[in-house]
């Protein structure tokens, strides 16, 4: 699947505080469940936890809160980012998706297969 072979470094920070790093991470994949759960009835309604082939369930995580919504992961279960509402960060997943379609395109790789079902 090609979605496994586009990696990044990628790091998650919260108010200059890192969150989360990891250096070989499937961002192309990431971008990938995250346009089909913003597409989704649940979106905005239920929590998000990547499920990837290649990291492990939850490596990150959306997760809707009485504050708004939170982002961390199972590797750092006690760190988490100060809460967002719902257009902030669906906006903010929308800037992730434009930065990798256009990541994969400046690689010659017709990036229309990030929205596929």
């Amino acid at each position: 699947m090609l979605l496994l072979d586009i990696e990044a470094e990628s790091s998650l920070r919260d108010h200059g505080r890192e969150v989360w790093r990891e250096r070989h991470f499937p961002v192309a994949e990431l971008a990938h469940h995250l346009a089909r759960w913003l597409r989704s009835p649940e979106a905005g309604r239920e929590d998000f936890a990547l499920d990837s082939m290649q990291a492990e369930k939850g490596l990150l995580r959306f997760v809707n809160s009485d504050e708004g919504w939170r982002i961390g992961s199972v590797l750092t279960p006690h760190f988490w980012t100060s809460p967002v509402p719902w257009d902030v960060l669906a906006t903010r997943i929308k800037q992730l998706d434009r930065a990798v379609r256009e990541g994969v395109a400046a690689m010659g790789i017709e990036p229309t297969f990030l929205s596929e079902p």
